[in-house]
């Protein structure tokens, strides 16, 4: 194995929180079903998911096959999804958030830039360089707790600003 490919495997070890880190929200089980809105969700954060962007493919390409993010196939045809196949992937996507914690909360960190506090690998790239971007704002929103309708606010790190 060149050295290179071993520094890296193990950048990105080192730069993972440890398991224990991680809140008990993202166990199977979760209560973050009770503190995200599924509105918000279904019109709000499944539309990031489809959108196209420059010089990245859409997170659904990657997200509908073999990613443990596993988002309901659209029908053919289709350009959002059912009712049904929102609620599953809002179930999917629940464990990969921590309620009111954006520090943990892998939706949010994964596609970030590490550079922007983004977590170090994403193997679908990096779709923000930063926390204002306004896709990442609506996704920190609804982590924080946002309904559907209810007005946006800036976040740059917590919940509470």
């Amino acid at each position: 194995m060149p050295v290179a490919l071993l520094l890296l495997l193990a950048a990105a070890l080192l730069t993972q929180p440890p398991a224990a880190a991680a809140p008990a929200a993202q166990a199977a089980g979760n209560p973050a079903e009770k503190l995200l809105d599924f509105e918000y969700f279904r019109t709000q954060i499944q539309p990031i998911f489809l959108a196209t962007r420059d010089g990245n493919s859409r997170c659904y390409s990657c997200h509908s096959k073999g990613t443990p993010m596993r988002l309901q196939e659209l029908s053919p045809g289709a350009t959002a999804w059912t009712e049904d196949q929102s609620r599953r992937n809002y179930q999917v996507v629940l464990p990969r958030v921590i309620p009111r914690n954006l520090n943990f909360s892998r939706l949010l960190l994964h596609p970030l830039a590490a550079e922007a506090g983004g977590s170090f690998y994403h193997s679908g790239g990096k779709h923000w360089t930063s926390i204002l971007n306004p896709e990442w704002q609506t996704l920190a929103n609804w982590v924080c707790g946002r309904k559907a309708g209810e007005k946006l606010v800036v976040l740059t790190g917590a919940c509470g600003e």
